[in-house]
Order: structure tokens, then sequence, then C-alpha cells
């Protein structure tokens, strides 16, 4: 399975959010593009996604900005990623609204590929963010690595 690359800056916006919370500031989309060296625009749809959801409240007007919404861990892996994913069917007869495959009532295909989305799904659903912020001071060291440099 590959998931997108939306999905993968999800994460990664939780991450910095998670790694800067103790700072006592509000993170900006502009930081947090910086630290990535990804579209300030694409961040803008993520972070309205992951307000939606209760994952970030935001603060809008000057000095306004970003933060996590509920305690690191609290937000879980697993959740985050089945939010940000519109499509977790891996192969057609996953697909919402039928399949045209003519050997689906011969396939077994579909019950091997759904034990291992229920197998990765139970991997992530058993990580927080809290674990993925653990190396905090490394990550916090590349964060301002990132920002010296724009």
């Amino acid at each position: 399975m590959r998931l997108t690359s939306f999905t993968d800056y999800t994460l990664r916006v939780l991450i910095y959010l998670g790694a800067h919370q103790g700072e006592g500031r509000l993170a900006t989309i502009g930081d947090i593009a910086a630290a990535y060296g990804i579209s300030a625009n694409h961040l803008m749809k993520i972070v309205n996604g992951l307000a939606r959801h209760g994952y970030v409240e935001t603060v809008r007007g000057k000095g306004g900005g970003m933060r996590l919404a509920r305690a690191p861990e609290r937000i879980n892996v697993g959740a985050v990623v089945r939010d940000a994913e519109e499509d977790l069917a891996v192969v057609e007869c996953f697909q919402r609204g039928g399949c045209d495959c003519p050997i689906v009532p011969a396939c077994t295909l579909r019950g091997v590929l759904g034990r291992a989305m229920s197998a990765f799904f139970e991997v992530l659903d058993r990580q927080t963010l809290a674990d993925l912020i653990k190396p905090q001071a490394r990550l916090m060291r590349i964060f301002r690595d990132a920002a010296s440099r724009k």
C-alpha cells in the first residue's frame, strides 16, 4: 500500500506541531513549509483538514497560527491516516460501488489484501503522535537548521 503525499504531509504537520508544543507560541504554515521544503498552499488544505477532524486548533489574524488541539498521546496515527486518505481501496474489488473484475467469485486475492490492510492498520493503531515525536531533541535540531536556511 502507498499513502498519498497528502497523508505524508498531514503526519509531518502533526510531528512538527507535536515537537514544538512546549514552546508557548503558535506555529505558522510558513514555519512548517520552510521546515519541510513543501508548498504553503498545499499545507493550507492539510491544516484545514486537521482542524476539521479536531487534531489542530487554528487562530486567525495577526499573531495567529496553529497548535495541537489534543495531547500527542491522544492522537492516534491509524485514525489520522484513515481521516487523511480519501481512498483506501488497494485494488478495484475494494472500491465502493462494485467491481468489473471477472474473477471476483473465485479470487482469494481480496482476502489476502484485506488481511494485509488490517495488519497495516493494526500497527498504526498502536501508535500515537507521542510515539512519533520521541526523538524530540533531534527533531528540534533539524527544524532549527531548516529555519536558519530560509
